[in-house]
């Protein structure tokens, strides 16, 4: 099996004459939980969409799970899946109805059975067939981490997935993922500005600036690196240009 479920070489996308990924080149093992951190405007949202197979890269190359991402990707598009807070579920449809539509586009097999079992085990029932847009923030971060799970994703891509919860549910959130990639041998990527959930979550953080790759590692290795307790602190010094990777490993 390849170990690799993601491989990315001299990736960049430009949009007229700003150039948004600047040839960026990583691999993710299998299994892992990958963090892609940077400020905003820092690339990881054009990166991610390129991942997914949603913008199509001016130069450079993605293999998803072995396939070419730009030639091949309806042949990797059923076993992936992504989530975000800033995407909302269609507001009119119920989230049954929701799951439902997601559900024939990825071609799950035993749709209902899928559903049901998902509803049980994310504690839809009160709210599956309520609309969507009727939803508070804790049930729309539910509903959509159901569409997300729909199709038992062997990569699941997040883009800031716990934003704006409160405490007790981002928690819960950052255990059912914890659980999902233990159990299932899943690859997740997530960007995120919680420093605190990437530390918990995650094996290896790229760090991004102003398009390209600026530093990469372990939580705790990056925090050795840098002299630093935390990884808000590793990413304070990079952000604000306090101490350069080159400088911290000395």
């Amino acid at each position: 099996m390849q170990p690799f479920a993601l491989q990315v070489e001299s990736l960049t996308k430009t949009f007229g004459a700003v150039r948004a990924v600047d040839g960026i080149s990583f691999s993710v093992r299998r299994g892992s939980v990958t963090a892609l951190l940077g400020g905003n405007g820092a690339g990881k949202t054009t990166t991610l969409s390129m991942l997914l197979g949603l913008l199509i890269p001016s130069s450079g190359s993605i293999r998803v799970l072995g396939e070419d991402m730009v030639r091949h990707r309806y042949r990797v598009l059923p076993r992936l899946n992504f989530s975000s807070p800033y995407v909302d579920l269609p507001h009119r449809l119920t989230v049954r109805e929701n799951l439902t539509v997601y559900g024939h586009l990825y071609g799950v097999p035993d749709l209902r059975g899928r559903i049901a079992e998902l509803t049980a085990e994310l504690d839809l029932g009160e709210f599956v067939d309520r609309a969507a847009g009727k939803l508070s923030a804790g049930q729309k971060t539910r509903a959509a981490l159901a569409k997300a799970m729909l199709n038992r994703p062997e990569l699941l891509l997040l883009d800031e997935p716990t934003a704006s919860l409160d405490p007790d549910t981002a928690d819960w959130v950052r255990r059912y993922f914890q659980d999902y990639s233990s159990r299932t041998g899943a690859t997740i990527v997530l960007a995120s500005h919680n420093m605190t959930e990437v530390e918990r979550l995650c094996d290896h953080v790229l760090i991004m600036k102003q398009g390209r790759i600026v530093d990469a590692g372990g939580p705790a290795a990056l925090i050795e690196r840098y002299g630093r307790a935390t990884m808000e602190e590793v990413f304070l010094d990079i952000a604000r240009d306090r101490q350069k990777p080159s400088e911290a490993a000395q």
